[in-house]
């Protein structure tokens, strides 16, 4: 009784989501002001003084009359944004979301119990499956903990998104679907999906009403692996998820039409927990380099990994892993929640499974065979020739910055994540005599569905700050005055951003206003300060901090000119993960990265020799 009235008195994972705040919309003064501001480092006098001219006529003309529409769809919705933030930013999208859109990134595990070895492939796949499932179960009985920033409560619908959810193709716009239910909602499916050598099992990972064993995890495993060793190739049929969108639609359609009973085995592929990949790659990987284990693991084999699919885990033959995600239903942050809940569990567990080597009676994995022609069969061969033509153009590094981490920074009184973003738009100031915008992704989940909003890092104070430390008759004392600006104008930012008082989310709601009722685009949007200063998706710099914590990530540049960067901050370390692309001739993400990695040292460095 004891037991069970703790158990009831515990917070419920999604029981604050009917009483979190509505998603603002700020001040339509603020928001222009702040844009002015941030366009400031990308225009010469007169380019700022027609901005200027064009945002005040906007002020006092259309944009006071969409601000108004805008405030009046916020009355009738808790976020006003949701809905088009998920068409615009990910379901409308036409070009291959698997490659421009998804995110990836590495386990960890290589840096303790499991480092790369031949031969622990399936032995550690049964292991982290079973952790994740064990996740999927507390989600389900809604024992997750609530995510708090300080005591603000924090949005936790994401979460719910990690299973069973799946992005289907449409011809001009995809859909999203997801099955999950807790307890308390209903049956949940339980069944997950292994991709191997071409070909596709489904087994459950439920058994007379309890979750299988990694012992018995590896059963099923194994038997899909012998079968796949000893039998010829499959057709690879995953390999279309990675098309530009409208051309997997109509293949998908193509496909249900050849046979209806394609329907239900993409159904169950659609349904399933998760996806579980596996690759005969055996990636090199170190825990201060985990450039091949990333890049295989974003931009690898084709046919062992769903691409809609909102969760991918991919073991290699080496026993390294990484996970693999479509973007669209959720921000990085919740999957490294559920990916840290399985680390530490593998840590405290050695690695190992301690319990009972018993193996029920359960029945064997089924294997969806897909009613292919030839047609498929070429264009499934189409698909992977232009998929690993696009990708090996993708320069990727992940390296750890060894010398230092948070607890040094935080030594020097200042902020983590503010210091990886100033060295950054250092290091790009140094390789490309510019100042380069800049996005970070700030997190609005303290209100009800709240996704992200933009920093836009590269502000007039970072850009005269970078030029102070890069002017040889500048004095350290005058750098650090404006290190100190620039890194308080940053942390300013962040908070305004995640309190749902950042800019960019609110210019693309005026936007979309206008088109929705038919009116020409304003001309601010058509300005050349827009798109040289990042709007309308045209950061030279795409950013995310992936928390204090060991996971790193990983995603494509968001502009054929720019870079993509990730990185986490530990205690002792920094990884940094950054992608280019090797057609563009004045980017180079190894030469970006191993001069962030010295602007670091830099900037540490002003701290201390300033206070002599």
């Amino acid at each position: 009784m004891e037991k069970q009235l703790l158990e009831s008195s515990e917070e419920r994972t999604f029981q604050y989501q009917d009483s979190l705040p509505s998603l603002p919309v700020p001040p339509l003064d603020e928001s222009l002001s702040k844009y002015l501001d941030a366009v400031k480092p990308f225009l010469n006098k007169e380019e700022y003084q027609r901005t200027e001219d064009i945002v005040k006529k906007f002020e006092n003309g259309i944009g006071k009359e969409l601000h108004q529409k805008l405030l009046e769809r916020a009355k009738m919705r808790r976020n006003w944004l949701e809905d088009w933030w998920l068409n615009v930013a990910y379901l409308d999208l036409r070009i291959s979301t698997q490659i421009h859109c998804n995110m990836g990134g590495p386990g960890p595990y290589i840096e303790h119990y499991w480092p790369p070895k031949e031969g622990t492939q399936i032995d550690r796949a049964s292991v982290n499956i079973w952790h994740t499932l064990k996740y999927w179960d507390l989600l389900r009985a809604e024992k997750v903990a609530i995510e708090r920033s300080g005591n603000t409560v924090l949005d936790m619908n994401q979460f719910r998104m990690l299973f069973c959810t799946c992005k289907i193709p449409g011809l001009t716009r995809d859909s999203l679907s997801s099955c999950f239910k807790t307890e308390a909602e209903g049956e949940c499916p339980s069944h997950l999906i292994v991709l191997c050598r071409g070909r596709v099992f489904a087994f459950d990972a439920m058994h007379e009403g309890s979750m299988l064993t990694p012992p018995e995890i590896f059963r099923q495993l194994r038997y899909i692996q012998e079968r796949c060793y000893s039998e010829p190739d499959g057709p690879g049929l995953a390999a279309l998820t990675s098309n530009e969108r409208t051309k997997w639609a109509e293949l998908r359609e193509y496909l249900i039409h050849l046979d209806p009973k394609n329907l239900t085995l993409l159904e169950k592929i659609q349904r399933s927990l998760f996806v579980i990949g596996l690759d005969d790659c055996s990636p090199h990987a170190t825990p201060e380099d985990y450039t091949e284990l990333t890049r295989l693991g974003l931009a690898g084999d084709p046919t062992v990994r769903w691409g809609d699919k909102s969760y991918n885990c991919i073991f290699f033959s080496n026993g390294t892993c990484s996970a693999f995600c479509d973007h669209s239903p959720f921000d990085a942050m919740a999957l490294i929640t559920m990916l840290s809940y399985a680390d530490k569990k593998i840590i405290e567990n050695e690695g190992k499974w301690k319990g009972s080597d018993y193996v029920r009676d359960i029945p064997r994995p089924e294997e969806l065979v897909f009613t292919v022609d030839s047609k498929i069969v070429n264009e499934i061969g189409h698909t992977k020739e232009l998929y690993y033509k696009q990708v090996s153009d993708l320069q990727l590094v992940s390296y750890a910055f060894t010398s230092f981490g948070k607890a040094l920074i935080r030594k020097r009184k200042l902020h983590p994540d503010t210091f990886v973003q100033l060295a950054l738009q250092l290091a790009y100031y140094k390789c490309h005599g510019r100042p380069g915008c800049c996005y970070e992704t700030a997190m609005t989940r303290r209100f009800y569905h709240g996704r992200t909003e933009t920093i836009r890092s590269c502000t007039v104070e970072a850009v005269e700050w970078c030029k102070s430390m890069l002017d040889p008759s500048e004095s350290n004392y005058q750098r650090l005055q404006l290190m100190h600006k620039a890194f308080a104008k940053h942390n300013k930012m962040r908070k305004e951003c995640e309190n749902g008082k950042g800019f960019d989310r609110h210019l693309l709601g005026l936007l979309l206003i206008a088109q929705e009722q038919g009116l020409p685009v304003p001309d601010l949007y058509g300005d050349k300060a827009f798109t040289a200063s990042g709007g309308g998706g045209n950061f030279v710099l795409s950013t995310s901090l992936t928390g204090y914590t060991r996971f790193s990530g990983s995603a494509v540049p968001m502009v054929q000119h720019g870079y993509s960067f990730f990185y986490s901050i530990r205690d002792d370390r920094i990884i940094a993960t950054c992608s280019s692309w090797k057609s563009c001739p004045e980017t180079d993400a190894e030469v970006l990265c191993r001069t962030l990695f010295q602007c670091f040292h830099d900037v540490l460095q002003l701290t201390l020799t300033a206070q002599l």
